[in-house]
């Protein structure tokens, strides 16, 4: 009988005619049926490859459901459905791309794999995008050079926005998340076709991404799914029912409809995406504002809480973040300059920062503005304490945990080592379009080398190639010179305690 590895290296044509390899097409059987790939530079290629059912009609607002599956060979050479969603604006355009593909059946996924015989390491990309934009069809996860480097990559969609994060009577909490993990489920059963190992499966995210593995890892539905995890810049926590819900009462109300999966399911998903776009206007993730976030419930507990109690320590995590998360959204949009005296006081009521911690900073920043310190205390409480105290409950237990800080500053646009500048570095592809947009095409090449290298070890050994944490707080820090600093910034840090 032959084998799943068997068919996908067979000539169109020719399926069962074993050990033959096109140099064009590459094929690859699943449950749903046979799939046509591309081949080339030894790497095969099988895009917008359906995980799932297409989540509309009868199926929209429901949970994922199996796809029907398909007769004859499937082209699978272009990127399948984008989830409905508006390219970025108010200046984030400049360095955040967007991409529609027309099309219902969104739940899919990329693979790239190498050519050559496996089983090889896997790794499981989830995009970000605030659980409102994003796509596996965006150049920026093209994932070639990991098959280069002998690993299986596989990027994956999911519901975004009020398709997939609407906090609606009759329907699932979570519908995006519910979506990542039947994705994961379908690459344990289903990667062994494409070469992969489904034992040494890596899941890995960026922002929304990251904040989606982390709920997947606690999930029950999720448990057991990804043997490793790397979790870039993305908040751990969820949100109680009643506050997740903030953003889908106020798209309702702005259609003058129920808060119900009847209701929101009579409404194109072009006019939702409209109604998002004027209720968020003028929020970002660092200035606050209604926004999609997980809910917790049915089944899902808060997972930043779930992970410090010692959810997930049987798999080895690697966690950070950059050093400047909050350029972002400050520098392209202007609104380092309009960040007011007023903003700061809010924030230190809001999160009850101490006196002595804003002195700290302000002393550690000498001639800063108000913009400049806003965006550090931004960064450190959204992402690096979470992941420190993450970190520590962890090493209490025993468990593996590596953390890394992305430090290289980009000239562009006064962004600094804003949100998402590693992601070219860690896809080592420092000169595509995207990745320019981001760093002006000054990035060195011993950087993305370093990363790229290092996420790569960590999929295929399960150790990224530093020193794991400990209680001097070793941080693995990507700059123009990269090296392991112990507990950077500790004054900062303690101050929070």
């Amino acid at each position: 009988m032959a084998s799943p590895a068997d068919d996908r290296a067979a000539l169109p044509g020719t399926e069962h005619d074993l050990g033959v390899v096109s140099p064009h097409a590459a094929l690859a059987r699943v449950r749903g049926g046979m799939l046509r790939g591309s081949r080339a530079d030894g790497i095969d290629r099988f895009l917008g490859v359906p995980y799932a059912a297409a989540p509309f009609g009868e199926s929209r607002f429901a949970a994922p459901a199996p796809h029907p599956g398909w007769s004859g060979e499937r082209d699978a050479t272009r990127p399948g459905a984008t989830s409905p969603q508006a390219p970025y604006g108010g200046g984030l355009e400049q360095v955040l791309p967007s991409v529609e593909v027309p099309g219902d059946e969104i739940l899919n996924l990329n693979v790239w794999a190498p050519e050559a015989p496996g089983p090889h390491p896997v790794i499981v990309w989830v995009h970000g995008g605030a659980l409102s934009r994003g796509s596996n069809a965006l150049d920026s996860y093209d994932g070639r050079t990991f098959a280069r480097d002998g690993v299986v990559f596989v990027a994956i969609n999911y519901r975004v926005g009020s398709e997939g994060f609407s906090v609606l009577d009759g329907a699932p909490l979570n519908l995006g998340l519910l979506d990542v993990i039947a994705a994961l489920q379908w690459v344990r059963s289903e990667i062994g076709a494409f070469g992969g190992d489904p034992e040494r499966v890596t899941v890995a995210g960026q922002s929304a991404g990251a904040s989606l593995i982390a709920a997947a890892l606690v999930h029950p539905d999720g448990v057991g799914l990804a043997d490793r995890a790397i979790l870039q810049s993305g908040p751990l926590a969820g949100r109680p029912r009643e506050k997740a819900a903030r953003i889908t009462r106020l798209i309702a109300k702005d259609l003058g409809i129920a808060a119900t999966r009847d209701a929101f399911a009579e409404v194109a998903p072009e006019e939702l995406v409209a109604a998002q776009l004027r209720v968020t206007a003028g929020t970002t993730p660092v200035t606050g504002g209604p926004g999609f976030m997980l809910a917790t419930g049915e089944g899902l507990p808060d997972p930043e809480a779930a992970l410090r109690d010692g959810a997930a320590d049987a798999i080895p995590v690697l966690i950070g973040s950059t050093r400047e998360e909050a350029r972002l959204w400050l520098e392209p949009t202007g609104l380092t300059s309009r960040i007011s005296a007023l903003h700061l006081v809010a924030a230190r009521l809001s999160f009850k920062i101490r006196g002595a911690t804003m002195r700290i900073y302000r002393r550690n920043r000498p001639g800063a503005g108000r913009g400049e310190l806003f965006g550090a205390l931004a960064t450190d409480l959204l992402l690096r304490l979470p992941f420190n105290r993450f970190a520590d409950a962890r090493l209490g237990r025993g468990a593996a945990t590596w953390v890394y800080e992305f430090g290289w500053s980009s000239p562009r646009l006064g962004l600094g080592a804003a949100h998402c500048m590693d992601l070219p570095a860690v896809f080592d592809r420092l000169d595509a379009p995207d990745a320019v947009a981001l760093t002006g095409g000054a990035a060195p090449a011993s950087l993305a080398e370093e990363m790229h290298g290092a996420w790569v070890a960590f999929a295929t050994h399960g150790d990224p190639g530093w020193e794991r944490w400990t209680g001097q707080r070793p941080v693995q820090t990507f700059d123009t010179r990269t090296s392991v600093v112990l507990a950077p910034r500790e004054d900062e840090r303690a101050s929070w305690d």
